[in-house]
């Protein structure tokens, strides 16, 4: 199946995708699909066909959560995005059906963007891998700074801090960035100077909405 009224935007961790999804869906009175937008499902899903996701939901001691090694923590997201995808196709079934525009912050692997839709429909927005591991605790969501005194409480929280890094850096790698930077589709690199409305505007030029 091809979603011909779906526009995907993927890409890296800090580049503004979920931001741009929702200022294209007002601008051109679509729907916004926003980051981890098919967590509504989360409650509902069977943890023997969504491990990964339900890992989380089923978590009794969320200090386990940032004890994982590197391999284990590249390992999970790995399979979070692979049942993210599944998920999302599903919901996107319905809503493509809709007669209106549909902007997803997704997590729909590049290969299977490559078969069901096209470079018309897909843009690959990406910040420096750096920014995703040296900036992770500093903005106020609350999840983040909920893992930030999880690590603090560990008995060696300087070894904790410097092994959750390393988590991140195993999968915000530029061997990552340079897959989404090669993968034949449109990209905007992340740039400090260009306001909201500047993205907006070449958003709309690549996806021909303008």
């Amino acid at each position: 199946m091809r979603y011909e009224n779906v526009y995907f935007v993927n890409g890296t961790a800090y580049a503004g995708k979920s931001t741009l999804v929702k200022l294209l869906a007002e601008r051109f009175d679509g729907i916004a699909c926003e980051e981890n937008y098919h967590d509504a499902l989360l409650e509902e899903l069977d943890k023997n066909e969504f491990p990964c996701l339900t890992y989380t939901r089923d978590l009794k001691d969320w200090h386990d959560f940032i004890r994982r090694t590197p391999d284990e923590y590249e390992a999970w997201v790995n399979g979070v995005t692979a049942e993210c995808e599944k998920l999302e196709l599903r919901i996107l079934d319905g809503l493509s059906g809709q007669g209106r525009r549909v902007f997803v912050d997704t997590n729909v692997r590049v290969e299977t963007l490559l078969r069901i839709s096209d470079r018309k429909h897909v843009l690959i927005m990406l910040a420096d891998p750096r920014i995703s591991v040296d900036r992770f605790f500093e903005r106020p969501d609350r999840e983040k700074q909920f893992l930030y005194r999880l690590i603090m409480e560990e008995s060696q929280p300087d070894r904790a801090l410097k092994n959750f890094r390393h988590c991140l850096e195993r999968i915000n790698s530029q061997k990552n960035y340079d897959a989404f930077l090669h993968s034949g589709f449109p990209v905007l690199l992340r740039d400090e100077k260009r306001t909201p409305e500047e993205t907006l505007r070449l958003a709309a030029e690549i996806f021909e909405l303008a």
